[in-house]
């Protein structure tokens, strides 16, 4: 099994949230494939970018397929400041949410070795091979931890639609309350599973 991991939101936003999925690589390829036969998508599939009805699809292929999800999740009116009074930076947050994700995970793996995928993205490729090395110690001898260009990953983008899911209903948009009709479900049957956090460890 893999984990492809990926964020949505940011503290400028009032929210982040981080998506860790399970699945196979062929699993997410099939998922992938499926969908853009079906919808006709071109480009990279992101959460931002797809309709209602599109996401229902992903997700119910991602449920068929067996698909599950850690999603950690960071509200900025009930996050922990610093001594200081000042709250963490972006990055630090993503760490501890990435953390927080792929540590629900790893008791439940079974000692299975479980490959990560991270998207790279988000933060220059210095500090994400260092957020990698770390994830790749909590490993050890469990698999291996690797950054990922979310165009050329079909579990990364899988996670993506995942992590903006929780975002919209999390943060309130306009979408929220139809996005929440089709992921609660998923939420109903621990395929998707929250974990909240709130300070920094």
């Amino acid at each position: 099994m893999t984990i492809y991991c990926d964020e949505s939101g940011g503290l400028n936003t009032g929210v982040m949230t981080f998506s860790a999925v399970m699945l196979t690589p062929q699993a997410a390829a099939d998922i992938h494939s499926r969908f853009r036969g079906v919808t006709g998508l071109r480009g990279e599939l992101k959460g931002s970018r797809i309709s209602i009805v599109e996401r229902a699809y992903l997700l119910e292929l991602f449920d068929r397929a067996g698909g599950r999800a850690w999603v950690a999740v960071a509200r900025r009116e009930t996050l922990a400041q610093n001594p200081g009074g000042t709250l963490p930076s972006d990055l630090a947050l993503y760490a501890a949410l990435l953390n927080s994700a792929i540590g629900h995970w790893l008791p439940e793996t079974g000692g299975v070795c479980t490959d990560v995928v991270i998207d790279d993205g988000r933060y220059d490729p210095k500090i994400l091979s260092h957020l990698r090395e770390e994830i790749q110690a909590g490993l050890g001898q469990w698999g291996r931890a690797s950054l990922a260009d979310s165009r050329r990953s079909d579990g990364v983008q899988i996670a993506d639609v995942i992590a903006n899911s929780l975002f919209n209903t999390v943060i309130g948009s306009p979408r929220a309350p139809r996005i929440q009709r089709i992921i609660d479900p998923l939420l109903a049957s621990k395929a998707i599973r929250v974990a909240e956090l709130t300070h920094i460890p």
